[in-house]
């Protein structure tokens, strides 16, 4: 097939299985991992952890659309603060970012429903992709949860002031 029809049915099948899966969100790939450019929807919930990363092996550009829903995306330093909070949602028109390569970043969801459309430089290999922080939390790691909701909390008060 040569066109992939991004419709309502898709993202409520992606969100099905964002609502459904441990870790809160699902995404559904329209690229192959050798293909030089990775397109996915990412179908995010309310307390997904998203552990903060960045792109170094190689660097790589990621943009994020918001497709419906509520979030945020968030920038961090090297000492993991929060440096930069932008609001994602297109009720009021915030509709996307870029992350450059080699910035420290992460994405929380407010809002059940949530789905993003990201676009990276591929290939995708799974060993190099990510470099993620090492001041954050493992994902499943007890103290996970307590980061994930502080680093929402934080997020959603930058958002609101």
């Amino acid at each position: 097939m040569s066109i992939t029809n991004i419709n309502p049915l898709l993202l409520a099948e992606v969100q099905e299985q964002a609502k459904l899966s441990p870790r809160k969100r699902k995404n559904y790939n329209f690229h192959h991992f050798a293909d030089p450019i990775q397109r996915m929807l990412q179908a995010v919930e309310p307390g997904s952890y998203v552990r903060p990363h960045r792109h170094v092996t190689p660097l790589k550009l990621e943009v994020f659309l918001i497709l419906q829903g509520w979030g945020a995306a968030m920038l961090f330093n090297d000492q993991g603060e929060m440096v930069e909070v932008v609001e994602l949602n297109p009720q009021k028109g915030l509709f996307g970012v870029e992350f450059l390569p080699g910035v420290i970043h992460s994405l929380v969801s407010f809002q059940s429903g949530t789905v993003f459309y990201e676009v990276k430089e591929g290939p995708y290999v799974p060993v190099a992709d990510k470099d993620f922080a090492s001041w954050a939390p493992l994902e499943g790691a007890p103290a996970a949860k307590a980061y994930q909701q502080e680093m929402s909390r934080l997020a959603l008060e930058r958002v609101r002031a």
